[in-house]
C-alpha cells in the first residue's frame, strides 16, 4: 500500500478596504475630510478628486509640493493636507471656507511604493448647508 500526501495550499489576499465617510458642514466653515492610506510603503503622491470635476482635481500633492496645473479653480488657495509629511498614512484634506457648491462625493487616492496606478483609499460624501440652517 502506497501512502500519498496531498497538500492544499490556499493564498489569501488582504485587500485595502476603502473607507467611506459622511460629513455635514455649514457654509463658511473649515472642514477636515479624513482619509488614511496604508503606511507600510512610502506615499509618493496624494490626489483628492470629485467625479463632477472631470479631469480637474481638488488637490494633487507630489514631490513634496502642490501641483496647481489641473486644479479646479474653485479649490485654489482653499485646500491643504492636514499633514504634508503624511505620517502614518494620514492624507486628510483641509477645505477652507466651504460653500454649498463644495457638497458632493470626494475620492482620496494615493500612489504608493513603485506602483504606477492610483489606489483609491477613501470616499467622503459631504453636504453643505447655507449659513444659519
Amino acid at each position: 500500500m502506497k501512502l500519498q500526501r496531498t497538500w492544499d495550499l490556499r493564498f489569501v489576499h488582504a485587500a485595502q478596504i476603502e473607507q467611506q465617510k459622511q460629513y455635514k458642514a455649514e457654509s463658511g466653515q473649515n472642514v477636515t475630510l479624513t482619509c488614511g492610506a496604508p503606511s507600510d510603503k512610502p506615499i509618493r503622491a496624494v490626489k483628492w478628486s470629485r467625479a463632477d470635476l472631470g479631469d480637474e482635481y481638488v488637490l494633487l500633492y507630489r514631490d513634496e509640493q502642490f501641483d496647481p496645473d489641473n486644479q479646479h479653480p474653485s479649490f485654489q488657495n482653499r485646500v491643504d493636507l492636514q499633514d504634508r509629511q503624511m505620517k502614518d498614512g494620514d492624507v486628510s484634506l483641509i477645505l477652507k471656507d466651504v460653500t454649498t457648491a463644495d457638497g458632493g462625493s470626494y475620492k482620496c487616492g494615493v500612489l504608493v511604493g513603485e506602483s504606477a496606478s492610483w489606489e483609491i483609499v477613501g470616499t467622503v460624501n459631504m453636504s453643505v448647508a447655507p449659513p444659519g440652517e
